[in-house]
């Protein structure tokens, strides 16, 4: 199965239309993708997972070609509760009431309130190169500020990263996903095409920002009541990072994540650097293989 072959279709939940490609059958899998790509990022796992599942990859809120909320002053349509509840409803549209998550990046941080917020619709969660938001800014040093330097210019007030950003967005895109030394061809054509066209369509600069404004705000409240209340993820929970980025070389991941997680926790690094799907799926597929089984 080519990824790319597979035509992008669209659902409509809770009043807003998400892009998304579908594939497989069997047990329902929901794949969320990171910034500043698209669904695109799982065109090496998807075709794999749909040989055993029914894979549901959308771009996330605000995101790819998905709708896109308006500003507002709290940010209120990018905190991953909302987000979240957004994916969620997305699933129901697709037919399913339980399904498992596999994510990145933001994707991962909009699944880790999905599992908090929908636990009986999570049957499994794996997390790729996150530790969870909180944690993040709870533990924030210099390392953190400078190599994470993106989630404080992000952050800033509408239109300052927006302006700056859109003066060259080929340029802002190459530059940001080269945490680890990358060149052009590093991504598949097809999918930087898709990363790029998304990054140009309007609204979707604008929309990134909101995410990371939210998250400095109301995400922050939201994960301290949830921790304040002992909400912890409940089902399976696989956690995997880059050998060759920061979150292993900052923190101990299942240590941070044994805090956040009340059910089995399993995990552990893959050789790559931050895009682990694209950068070593098949490291990803064999964790993937026992996990999503067992």
């Amino acid at each position: 199965m080519e990824f790319f072959a597979i035509p992008p279709s669209h659902a409509t939940a809770r009043g807003r239309r998400f892009r998304l490609r579908r594939a497989g059958s069997g047990p329902p899998l929901l794949l969320l993708h990171g910034n500043p790509q698209t669904h695109a990022m799982w065109h090496r796992l998807a075709p794999v997972l749909a040989q055993t599942h029914t894979v549901i990859c959308p771009d996330i809120t605000g995101y790819g070609l998905s709708d896109k909320p308006p500003l507002s002053p709290d940010h209120a349509a990018y905190a991953k509760r909302e987000m979240a509840a957004d994916m969620h409803a997305v699933m129901q549209a697709e037919g399913f009431e339980r399904y498992g998550v596999v994510s990145h990046d933001r994707g991962a941080r909009v699944a880790h309130r999905l599992a908090l917020d929908f636990p009986d619709a999570v049957e499994r969660l794996c997390v790729m190169d996150i530790i969870p938001t909180l944690e993040h800014f709870e533990r924030t040093d210099m390392r953190f500020a400078l190599g994470y330097y993106h989630w404080f210019f992000l952050a800033q007030p509408h239109p300052l990263p927006e302006r700056l950003i859109e003066r060259d967005i080929e340029d802002w895109f190459d530059l940001h996903t080269s945490r680890e030394p990358k060149d052009r061809s590093f991504y598949h054509p097809a999918a930087r095409a898709d990363y790029l066209a998304a990054l140009k369509a309007p609204g979707t600069i604008s929309a990134i920002c909101e995410d990371y404004r939210a998250a400095t705000g109301i995400d922050m409240a939201d994960d301290r009541a949830s921790r304040a209340a002992g909400q912890k993820v409940s089902c399976p929970l696989l956690a995997l990072w880059g050998a060759k980025g920061k979150i292993g070389e900052w923190y101990a991941p299942l240590d941070v994540w044994g805090a956040y997680a009340s059910g089995p926790l399993s995990g552990g690094p893959v050789p790559s650097g931050h895009y682990l799907a694209e950068e070593a799926p098949e490291a990803v597929l064999a964790a993937l293989a026992g996990f999503l089984v067992s």
